[in-house]
């Protein structure tokens, strides 16, 4: 299976219409994905089979005023058709890479305790001691 791997940039919308099942949460829109493409710290990774996204991996550079900038992995995800073929970790192998470019100094990322795939994904990799609890409030804005 032939996969490429490449990071999206404005204009690059196109690349985004034929989408795999189960890639993304919810359908995208042109509208959201060029807003997201065009923010500043913003950046998307995706894996590609004959034109099909089969993978996605978004992030966010969380720069702060105190420490060191963060890349906060917000989402990944794999066609369920196409997982368990390494296309996870490269996608994630490649945003580190872009994080370091902008000069953060960690990457974090959080799931659901139950999601077992993620969490074995997540701690294959070397991690800076165990997972982390913490709490989390969704506000309705």
């Amino acid at each position: 299976m032939s996969v490429e791997i490449r990071r999206l940039y404005p204009g690059d919308d196109a690349l985004v219409k034929r989408i795999a099942e189960d890639v993304f949460d919810e359908p995208v829109r042109a509208d959201r994905l060029s807003a997201y493409l065009a923010s500043s710290g913003h950046m998307m990774i995706v894996a590609l089979a004959d034109g099909v996204v089969v993978g996605q991996c978004a992030a966010v550079i969380h720069r702060h005023t105190d420490k060191v900038s963060e890349l906060y992995i917000d989402e990944v995800g794999v066609s369920p058709a196409y997982q368990r073929h390494g296309i996870a970790r490269k996608m994630l192998d490649a945003m580190f890479a872009l994080g370091r470019e902008q000069g953060c100094g960690e990457a974090w990322v959080g799931t659901e305790p139950d999601n077992v795939p993620a969490r074995a994904l997540y701690e294959s990799r070397e991690v800076h001691g165990p997972a982390e609890s913490f709490v989390m409030y969704v506000y309705e804005l």
